[in-house]
């Protein structure tokens, strides 16, 4: 299971929405956490209206502070600040996580680093490119103030017998550690919502690709059931369906249907995936989800992978 969360803040109120999430995580998997803060490079005075943490001693006394709030007998929290200023905040992450032995990153998505604004395209997506960490991505409430965090529901989008299944073993691990329920889906796509060098087919062959389409249908129905029988078996309380359309929109009713409170995505890194699932799935589905997404990063063979939670 994961057994340090690592936690990035750089003094706002806006960055310590991930606190609930990360103090949950930490007590039902019994992780360490770590709360770091990386002196940035030309830093502003003001970082979302309120000064920002431009002095290492300022910011230890700052990381001291929070830490005692979250510490308890089953939740050690550790503290790190970063003394050199650093002008890659990305690779100052990795980095940090990679030498405190994190294995996930808890990450506000808006305001954190060197921006103004949060975009997963930038920071988000490049820690995911440069690292192996999973990351959690949680939304502030629309007054940038920390939302409450559960986890009773996990929703895990799946791919088919042909895929590995990167983001499986991690919900699992979660669905185990919190006694939540795990929501498996599938997105087939219909004619109108396929992508790439699908696309054309649903145009100029509409009814071979709906038939086409329907075939695979079944074929995912078969392939949830049978992983499901199989997690039940080891005493998960599981449930499972699939969906017909785009992926973004599909996966948003999904976990609205399901009432999950956490979706375990797996997104490509270094290399793309060749399959339905694009580069551009997580950030989109982060963008209208309205809760929490851990990424996990498929990169090139070789790489170090997600933990084995299975």
């Amino acid at each position: 299971m994961f057994r340090n969360l690592l936690v990035p803040l750089d003094g706002s109120t806006l960055a310590e929405s991930v606190l609930p999430a990360a103090a949950f995580l930490g007590e039902a998997v019994r992780a360490r956490i770590t709360l770091l803060h990386i002196m940035e490079q030309n830093a502003p005075a003001t970082i979302h209206g309120q000064p920002h943490l431009t002095d290492p001693d300022q910011a230890e006394v700052y990381l001291e502070g929070l830490a005692a709030r979250l510490a308890s007998p089953t939740r050690p929290v550790a503290r790190h600040v970063h003394r050199a200023e650093e002008g890659d905040v990305a690779g100052a992450i990795v980095r940090h996580a990679e030498e405190l032995g994190a294995d996930l990153s808890i990450l506000c998505t808006h305001g954190w680093g060197g921006l103004r604004e949060w975009l997963f395209g930038s920071i988000a997506q490049q820690v995911l490119q440069r690292g192996a960490t999973p990351i959690l991505l949680v939304q502030p409430t629309a007054t940038g103030g920390a939302p409450p965090f559960a986890c009773r529901g996990v929703l895990v989008p799946l791919e088919g017998p042909e895929a590995q299944e990167p983001a499986l073993p991690v919900a699992l691990g979660l669905a185990r550690a919190c006694h939540a329920t795990l929501h498996l889906v599938m997105v087939v796509p219909t004619p109108g919502t396929l992508s790439g060098a699908q696309a054309p087919a649903g145009v100029f062959l509409p009814m071979t690709t709906a038939a086409l389409l329907d075939l695979e249908e079944g074929e995912a129905r078969e392939y949830l059931r049978q992983v499901g029988d199989r997690l039940r078996a080891e005493g998960l309380t599981v449930t499972g369906e699939v969906w017909r359309g785009d992926p973004v929109t599909s996966l948003a009713g999904a976990a609205e249907r399901a009432g999950a409170d956490l979706v375990v995505l797996a997104t490509p890194g270094r290399r793309g995936l060749e399959a339905y699932w694009s580069a551009s799935v997580a950030p989109r589905l982060l963008g209208c989800i309205g809760r929490p997404v851990l990424l996990v990063r498929v990169g090139d063979e070789g790489d170090k992978g997600p933990p084995d939670l299975g």
